[in-house]
C-alpha cells in the first residue's frame, strides 16, 4: 500500500507543468489575463485611436486622457499598453491604477491620488507619473471637482489616464483638460481573429456553429467572448453551439429564429409554442426580447416588414425595461408582429 501513496506524490507536478502552453504559472490564469494584450501592435480593433496612442508613446509628451466605449474593447489595456510604452522598467513605481467604481469618493482622491502625486520618482527624462482611473464615470461628483484640481497642480510630474463607459458622466472642466479617445464595439470578424488564436494556442476542439454561438453571445465584448470560450471549454472539452448556449444560458437563436419565421407567415400558434416553451425553461422576459432583437436584424425578410417588427420589438422592450416583464407582454408582440405581416407594404 505504501508504493502506490509514493507514486501519488509525484503526480500532480507533472500534470501540473503539462497544463497550459505556457507552463504551470499560467495554467489556471482566466484567458483574459493570459491573452490581455502587452504592446499595441497586439490590441485588436480601434486602429486608428490606437494609433494615436502610439504616437503619444513614441513622442513621450502624453496629455492627460479619457478613453470612452463600451465593455470588453480594451481600454484598460490600451492604457496599460501606453504606459508600458512610456515607461519601460520603471512601470511598477510609475504608475497607480485604481478602479473608480470602488474608489469612487472624495477622500480616495484627497488620500491615495494626491499623495501618489506628490511622491518623487525617478523616471527617464520627459517622462511622467501615470495614474489610470478606471470605471472613471462611476465618480461622485465631488470626487471629479477635487480630481480637476489635482490635474492642475500636479501636470508638471503626472499625467491621468481615465477609462470610461459614458463620457456624458464626466464634468467637463475634466474633459477639457483631457484628449478625448472614442472606442466602438469590435466587429465580428475582429472577434472571431482573436478566438482561433487563442483555439490554436490552447489546441482546443471546435466546430464552425461553435465559434458562432461565442460571438453571439459576445456582441462586439472580446472580454465577454473569451470568458464564453474558457468556460466551454473547460466545462465540455468540446466548443459546439449547443455547449456554449447550455454555459451562457441564453435562448437559443435558432428557436427565436422559427419564432419570428412563424409571425412572417400569420402562424400566431406556433410562435406562441415556442415562446411559451422559453418561457417555461425559465429565461426572463429580458433575455428573450434581447435575442428576438438581435435576431430579427439578420432574418431573412422583406425590408420594410423588418423595420416594422424592430419598432414593434423596441416598444415593447421599452415596456418590459419599465416593469411590465409577463407572458402577456410577450404575447401581445407576437400578435402584433403576426398583424405586421398581413398588413400591405407602405409605399
Amino acid at each position: 500500500m505504501e508504493a502506490p501513496e509514493s507514486s501519488m506524490e509525484v503526480d500532480p507536478p507533472q500534470n501540473s507543468s503539462q497544463s497550459g502552453p505556457s507552463g504551470t504559472k499560467t495554467s489556471h490564469v482566466p484567458w483574459i489575463e493570459k491573452y490581455r494584450p502587452t504592446t499595441f501592435p497586439e490590441i485588436v480593433g480601434n486602429e486608428e485611436t490606437v494609433a494615436r496612442l502610439e504616437v503619444f508613446a513614441k513622442q513621450g509628451n502624453v496629455p492627460n486622457i479619457i478613453i470612452a466605449g463600451p465593455p470588453g474593447v480594451g481600454k484598460t489595456t490600451t492604457i496599460l499598453c501606453l504606459a508600458r510604452a512610456l515607461l519601460g522598467p520603471n512601470f511598477k513605481e510609475g504608475v497607480m491604477e485604481l478602479n473608480a467604481s470602488n474608489d469612487r469618493g472624495i477622500d480616495v482622491v484627497r488620500n491615495k491620488i494626491k499623495i501618489f502625486a506628490q511622491q518623487k520618482v525617478t523616471l527617464p527624462k520627459g517622462r511622467h507619473k501615470i495614474i489610470i482611473l478606471d470605471e472613471a464615470d462611476s465618480m461622485t461628483d465631488g470626487a471629479q471637482q477635487a480630481l480637476r484640481r489635482t490635474m492642475e497642480l500636479y501636470s508638471n510630474t503626472t499625467r491621468f489616464a481615465l477609462a470610461c463607459n459614458s463620457s456624458e458622466k464626466i464634468i467637463e472642466p475634466i474633459q477639457s483638460r483631457c484628449a478625448m479617445l472614442r472606442y466602438s464595439k469590435l466587429t465580428d470578424s475582429q472577434v472571431l481573429a482573436k478566438i482561433l488564436q487563442v483555439c490554436s494556442k490552447e489546441d482546443l476542439s471546435y466546430t464552425e456553429d461553435g465559434l458562432e454561438a461565442i460571438i453571439f453571445t459576445a456582441q462586439g465584448d472580446m472580454r465577454q467572448a473569451l470568458n464564453n470560450l474558457q468556460s466551454t471549454a473547460q466545462g465540455f472539452g468540446h466548443v459546439s453551439s449547443e455547449h456554449v448556449f447550455k454555459v451562457c444560458d441564453e435562448p437559443h437563436p435558432i428557436l427565436i429564429k422559427e419564432m419570428i419565421q412563424h409571425c412572417v407567415k400569420t402562424n400566431f400558434d406556433d410562435a406562441y409554442k415556442i415562446l411559451a416553451h422559453l418561457w417555461k425553461l425559465g429565461y426572463a422576459a429580458e433575455d428573450i426580447i434581447s435575442n428576438i432583437f438581435r435576431v430579427c436584424k439578420n432574418t431573412n425578410m422583406a425590408e420594410f416588414l423588418k423595420l416594422e417588427f424592430i419598432k414593434e420589438i423596441g416598444y415593447t422592450h421599452l415596456r418590459i425595461v419599465q416593469g411590465t416583464s409577463t407572458l402577456l407582454q410577450l404575447s401581445g408582440l407576437l400578435a402584433r408582429l403576426c398583424s405586421k405581416s398581413l398588413e400591405p407594404p407602405k409605399i
